[in-house]
């Protein structure tokens, strides 16, 4: 039975999340429906992170397997087709054969995510899902230097949702960078994993140092806290993408 990577890209506007969901249209199902349009196959596919509804994807991995060896560019090919057909937001970059043992979420070593801001007072037409509007200036420098006081191995209870089903709040992140061009902050993220909102909280508690509200003491006392209720307000999804996965 050959397994298949599959390396995808979406607009997470219209789905409730990449898990599968009962009554909520997801990112997981429409794959999986696409599948079994193409080949008759219903299958299960595991991705490499669950993102939550509006959240997007350059590089979400996912594996799943098939009774019979196609040609892995006949099945992008043939999973885009019906893709596009259903009207869907998802499109498979590439389709690989990988070893048995191959696991989308368990063989990853680093998950890396971007945060993208627009910062200025005209509000976007264009990028409305893709990207955070936000009027009041920011100073991408203060946060920048504010995100340094989170990298490392941390207990991150501050920055996780209530909701979230991870075993412990100790992640190590290893970057978090902010750089600003032109109106366009971005806000990149890297660690083995995460937990469920820790980026987005770790983006609305930033975008407070940069309005000026807090500073770099701020957030360490914030992180020491351990405590969800000492986080800042936790960014929307528009602007938050999963890049890449490394295995």
């Amino acid at each position: 039975m050959p397994r298949y990577r599959l390396d995808i890209e979406y607009d997470g506007s219209p789905y409730a999340g990449w898990q599968r969901q009962r009554g909520q249209h997801s990112v997981q199902a429409a794959l999986e429906q696409a599948v079994e349009a193409f080949c008759g196959e219903q299958v299960s596919l595991r991705g490499a992170g669950r993102t939550d509804a509006g959240v997007h994807a350059l590089g979400q991995v996912a594996h799943l397997d098939l009774a019979r060896e196609w040609p892995a560019d006949t099945v992008r090919d043939a999973v885009n087709a019906h893709l596009t057909s259903a009207g869907e937001t998802v499109a498979v970059l590439a389709a690989t054969i990988v070893a048995g043992d191959f696991d989308a979420r368990f063989s990853a070593l680093r998950r890396h995510y971007l945060y993208r801001i627009v910062n200025r007072r005209a509000p976007l037409a264009l990028a409305r899902r893709q990207a955070w509007w936000v009027p009041k200036p920011l100073d991408a420098e203060a946060m920048h230097e504010a995100a340094q006081a989170l990298v490392g191995k941390h207990d991150f209870t501050t920055f996780r949702s209530v909701q979230c089903q991870a075993k412990s709040p100790v992640k190590t992140l290893d970057r978090l960078d902010v750089t600003r061009s032109g109106e366009a902050i971005e806000i990149r993220a890297t660690a083995r994993s995460f937990l469920h909102n820790q980026v987005r909280s770790m983006v609305g508690t930033l975008k407070r140092v940069g309005e000026g509200g807090w500073n770099v003491s701020d957030v360490k006392r914030a992180l020491e806290a351990c405590d969800r209720s000492a986080c800042g307000p936790v960014a929307p999804p528009d602007g938050l993408y999963l890049v890449k996965v490394d295995y």
